[in-house]
């Protein structure tokens, strides 16, 4: 099955698809995402991550005739066209193509790209065992709740956590308080309480983490958005990832520390069982 591009009005193949040289997201990181994905062939949490794309786009003051519908329309189609049930779906606005400057150009339109694929997810063995993370310092801009697609201090630390032998960094912020993974929103669980840190502009929220934060507080599992410093982490009961593609994922060492026993533990779970059914 094909992996399916959309860029500005055509479909293609993506191996085919192309942007000009002076996209603004290419030459200058002038743009805002969203990855979402698919379960059975349904496009899940839809409207959130709408929202959050519109947010980012106002956040940056990207101008835009958008609407919800018309880039459900198109993921639906990219979606439709891979034939995959289980896809990932990315979304990428930019500010145009224009010369190379850098205030905002005027009459430019937009870049609008989205792809869909086949989704690769966390193997089940890692699910199983649990997995290894490493900290690195948090040298991100001042507003990681815009969604940009400015991802160069993710790149280089994930980057390093790969060579490491480690799934995902964890970004510390310059006080010593977590902030949150490359790629995924980070939970610790503490005498039987879930732990995160709070939303900021420190933090981009992901809509998994919402979505357990609603499980856990629906189903009466003690919940508290508060921060956590490196000594709460690492003498945690539990600790684990959410994000669209980790799903729940159980850590159980960060850097040289094991997570208590080393086990993947009962709350982190309980809410992946609850996620599942709510996906389902």
């Amino acid at each position: 099955m094909p992996a399916i591009a959309y860029v500005n009005g055509k479909f293609s193949l993506i191996e085919k698809a192309v942007v000009s040289v002076e996209d603004r997201g290419f030459q200058l990181g002038d743009g805002v995402y969203e990855v979402l994905r698919t379960y059975n062939g349904r496009l899940h949490a839809i409207e959130a991550h709408l929202r959050r794309l519109f947010r980012s786009l106002a956040a940056i003051e990207l101008k835009h005739h958008f609407t919800a519908a018309r880039l459900e329309r198109l993921m639906r189609e990219a979606v439709r066209r891979s034939g995959y049930r289980d896809a990932l779906v990315y979304l990428q606005v930019t500010r145009g193509a224009t010369k190379r400057m850098k205030e905002f150009p005027k009459g430019v339109p937009p870049t609008l790209v989205i792809t869909a694929r086949s989704l690769e997810l966390s193997s089940r063995a890692a699910r199983r065992r649990g997995v290894r993370i490493m900290t690195a310092k948090d040298v991100r801009w001042l507003r990681c709740d815009v969604k940009s697609v400015c991802l160069l201090p993710n790149v280089l630390a994930a980057n390093k956590a790969k060579a490491a032998g480690c799934y995902e960094a964890l970004f510390i912020a310059p006080d010593g308080t977590l902030t949150e993974c490359a790629s995924a929103n980070i939970f610790i669980v503490k005498h039987g309480v879930v732990i995160t840190p709070p939303k900021s502009a420190n933090i981009l929220a992901g809509i998994t983490r919402e979505e357990v934060i609603a499980l856990a507080r629906k189903h009466r599992i003690p919940l508290k958005e508060r921060s956590i410093t490196l000594k709460q982490l690492f003498a945690a009961d539990e600790v684990f990832l959410t994000g669209t593609t980790t799903e729940v994922l159980p850590v159980v060492r960060v850097d040289n520390h094991r997570i208590a026993n080393g086990k993947p533990g009962p709350v982190t779970q309980r809410l992946y069982e609850l996620f599942l059914e709510h996906v389902g």
